[in-house]
């Protein structure tokens, strides 16, 4: 049965066939009793290595492959070291995905990697994220103010925990190849992600990536408040929004709302 399944192009599939990969993923994992959540399993490659170590409750949104994960797996589900949930993810996951601490580990598909990551972030019971997703998505994930890449994504992950690139994977690794490099990466949480006005005003910071911070910012803000707070803060005019920490953008953000009166409505 196995043999007969195609990558299927709408759930952007690239079966993970490397074993030297798929063991550094297993020796990236956090040491901890959380249970794993594996999202995106496929034909059950990388799910074969981490059901030898936890237990694990995997997601499939194709159901050809909930069939062969079924068939596959069938001592493992028999033994309730493996659960496997047929359907969409992303319409199962309310505030929490599942009701145990786990962690995330998996080889995402490329089209709802950042959506994920971010839901997990936000997820109380998700205490690490160890994930395959497209190198560039990786990185900025992990970045840091200075990079090119620092963004929104980077200060939302520093601002909950740590993140770093575990291993680059090269298209070879997979089957069907795409067409880019992958990485995995590791984001320890400390925190949850949860403040939404916070991340409404990290959007306005970065629209305009190549203009000033300032600039951004006074679409929205009041221009001689801001004047005020970059100079408290001893940011120059014209910095850009990469070349600003996370702290002085949560710094940026409590002043802006202590202010009362000079904060405009956010554009959503």
């Amino acid at each position: 049965m196995e043999n007969n399944i195609v990558a299927k192009k709408k759930f952007g599939q690239n079966f993970l066939k490397d074993k030297s990969v798929l063991q550094k993923i297993v020796e990236a994992m956090p040491n901890n009793d959380n249970k794993i959540v594996e999202i995106g399993p496929g034909l059950g490659d990388l799910t074969k290595f981490l059901v030898d170590v936890k237990s694990v409750d995997a997601f499939e949104v194709d159901t050809d492959l909930c069939k062969v994960l079924q068939t596959k797996f069938e001592k493992e589900i028999a033994t309730k070291q493996l659960h496997i949930h047929c359907g969409d993810v992303l319409t199962a996951w309310k505030s929490e995905l599942i009701e145990e601490s786990y962690d995330l580990v998996a080889n995402l598909p490329y089209y709802i990697a950042t959506n994920i990551i971010l839901k997990a972030l936000a997820d109380p019971k998700c205490k690490n994220i160890l994930v395959m997703v497209q190198l560039e998505v990786a990185e900025k994930f992990c970045a840091n103010d200075g990079d090119k890449v620092f963004g929104s994504l980077s200060i939302i992950t520093q601002s909950v925990g740590e993140a770093h690139i575990v291993v680059r994977v090269p298209p070879t690794a997979f089957e069907p190849q795409p067409k880019i490099d992958s990485a995995v990466f590791l984001i320890q949480k400390k925190s949850d992600r949860s403040d939404k006005d916070f991340e409404d005003m990290l959007r306005v910071a970065f629209t305009q990536p190549r203009k000033t911070l300032m600039k951004n910012l006074s679409s929205t803000y009041d221009k001689a408040m801001l004047q005020g707070i970059f100079e408290d803060l001893s940011l120059i005019q014209t910095v850009r929004p990469h070349q600003v920490s996370t702290n002085d953008y949560h710094q940026l953000y409590k002043l802006t709302r202590s202010l009362d009166g000079t904060r405009e409505r956010t554009k959503r």
